[in-house]
């Protein structure tokens, strides 16, 4: 199964889909999870599938060797007259965000190890922040170390913060945080939670986001529903 590392230096793409019906979402994943199982491509290691809860899309977090290996792919002729088409078809929105991981916190019942897979009972959320262009480092670490204190919250399991290298489907300069919860209670108690209950450090970290940011974040939340990885 597909971990997430700081020292594995994989680049990341992160593929995000939007849709505006339920049962485009299903047909979004059957696709996806065809391409997943016959995927041979040079340089690709991982696929893992995730289906929208609280919105109607998708997530492929995808782990390639480099990013000659992926724009071999892009390239390609598949891609651009099956694939492209068959999800432009079925979807509103489509962003394929390349990344490089900047930021791990684990619970300590994880022991630093960051496991996606449709084995775990994870509840997800991934949020994209686009952000001033001068600023990606200060996004980065308010949204990763300034925020430690996730280790201390009921139900929290991970926490990684992916550096936005280049994107389709996404102008300008982003971050992106992938967060593991125990359940969908744990993730909205967290937050839900009244910012005169919050600790001093939340709200040191949101002040600091909410300065670099543009406009409000992308969120949605997702449960894994398929993986696989290279030579399985």
């Amino acid at each position: 199964m597909p971990f997430i590392s700081l020292e594995d230096n994989h680049l990341t793409v992160l593929n995000l889909f939007t849709t505006d019906k339920p049962e485009n979402q299903d047909r979004l994943i059957e696709e996806m999870t065809k391409i997943v199982d016959a995927a041979a491509y040079e340089g690709w290691m991982s696929s893992t599938v995730h289906a929208g809860v609280d919105l109607p899309g998708t997530a492929n977090f995808i782990q390639w060797r480099s990013g000659e290996d992926l724009e071999k792919r892009y390239s390609g002729e598949e891609f651009k007259h099956r694939t492209m088409p068959v999800f432009s078809e079925i979807t509103t929105s489509i962003r394929l965000l390349q990344n490089e991981v900047a930021y791990v916190l684990t619970s300590d019942a994880l022991g630093g190890k960051v496991e996606i897979g449709p084995h775990r009972d994870d509840y997800t959320c991934i949020s994209v922040f686009t952000v001033r262009a001068d600023a990606q480092d200060e996004a980065i670490d308010a949204l990763g170390a300034a925020q430690e204190y996730f280790k201390d919250l009921p139900g929290f399991r991970s926490h990684v913060v992916l550096k936005g290298l280049r994107a389709r489907g996404l102008d300008g300069t982003f971050v992106v945080s992938y967060s593991q919860w125990d359940s969908k209670e744990a993730f909205e108690a967290y937050r839900d939670q009244p910012a005169e209950e919050q600790p001093e450090a939340r709200k040191a970290a949101v002040a600091r986001i909410r300065a670099v940011v543009e406009g409000a974040p992308s969120t949605n939340t997702y449960q894994v529903v398929h993986t696989r990885a290279a030579g399985e």
